[in-house]
């Protein structure tokens, strides 16, 4: 996996360099394992005290995973649930991890990007970072126990998020709960050197002011409750032209995906641990992926590259409560 996926020890730093920069460093599922493996190693190695994640390249830290791989196994009609039990152990792997992680989210940080680095012990966004759980638009959910730090977010900032998958900035990413902190991108070198010294991550924050903390009014008052229908209406008719582009964006996504978001995400909010959440996940993962609208949805974003979905449902009005509450039947 060495083309895929390094593993560099440097002092008492263990670094993995996700190494697919062409395609934005995004997960296979022999990447996933290699890594899960060498936590595993590295967990019990006296020789390696703090641990990082980078990408490869200029563009960013991760793109996601490749749904387009689950997509065709799911039409071969196999399960095609390999990839998301491996991912989600690995994201435990690095949740739970007994050493300190130190995540570079620089770059495009997206769904799979976020769950290598949103639950590591020392998240640094930078000027460049582009964050999104964006799976909505596939016919997806936002999935790697990010709706742990989702529900976790001030006011309805996650629900805006998740239903949305709206791309924030780095400043943005710190306000959500996301990230650390903001660093210069070519202030890495010299964390690294830091930590392959022994010592604590060492950065100067930039200066950064959130966007989206300008926003927490609409948002709050916009996406609370658990109808998605009320949400989208609500937004449709506030005067703030931001709420209405937030409408905009949820009228682009699979109706049945958001809707089975918002209850996830609301369940998530009574899970204390990433572990449950991780849980929930799989279970919708399995579901989600069998449903029509993943194939679709990947379809029209990653394959054809249309961009013009044909949803099983209408509008969110049309999408039956009992379909959403089956999505989470054992």
């Amino acid at each position: 996996m060495s083309d895929e996926v390094e593993f560099v020890h440097e002092g008492v730093l263990g670094r993995i360099v996700l190494n697919r920069p062409r395609a934005l460093n995004a997960l296979t599922l022999g990447m996933v394992t290699a890594v899960d493996e060498q936590l595993q190693r590295w967990a019990d190695d006296d020789a390696v005290r703090t641990v990082s994640i980078e990408g490869a390249g200029e563009r960013g830290l991760c793109a996601g995973g490749d749904v387009v791989a689950v997509r065709r196994a799911v039409l071969a009609g196999e399960e095609g649930q390999e990839f998301f039990v491996a991912e989600y152990a690995m994201n435990s792997r690095f949740a739970s991890f007994p050493k300190p992680v130190v995540a570079f989210q620089d770059g495009f940080v997206l769904g799979g990007g976020v769950g290598v680095s949103a639950h590591c012990t020392v998240r640094l966004a930078t000027e460049r970072t582009k964050l999104a759980m964006p799976e909505t638009i596939i016919g997806f959910f936002p999935d790697v126990g990010a709706m742990h730090l989702l529900a976790a977010a001030p006011g309805e900032l996650g629900t805006y998020l998740a239903l949305t998958g709206a791309t924030i900035t780095g400043a943005d990413a710190v306000y959500a709960g996301m990230s650390d902190a903001v660093i210069d991108a070519g202030a890495w070198p010299r964390v690294l050197e830091a930590l392959a010294a022994g010592d604590e991550a060492r950065y100067e924050p930039r200066s950064a002011t959130s966007e989206l903390a300008d926003h927490q009014g609409w948002i709050d008052e916009c996406f609370a409750g658990d109808d998605a229908t009320a949400i989208l209406d609500r937004l449709r008719a506030h005067c703030d032209p931001a709420a209405r582009a937030a409408a905009g964006l949820i009228e682009q996504r699979s109706p049945w995906s958001v809707s089975v978001t918002l209850a996830a995400l609301r369940r998530a909010a009574s899970m204390p641990t990433v572990d449950e959440v991780l849980a929930q996940d799989l279970r919708l993962a399995r579901v989600t992926t069998h449903h029509p609208d993943f194939a679709e949805g990947v379809r029209a974003q990653l394959v054809d590259k249309d961009h013009t979905p044909r949803w099983t449902h209408a509008s969110l009005a049309d999408v039956p409560s009992g379909e959403v509450e089956a999505a989470f039947a054992d």
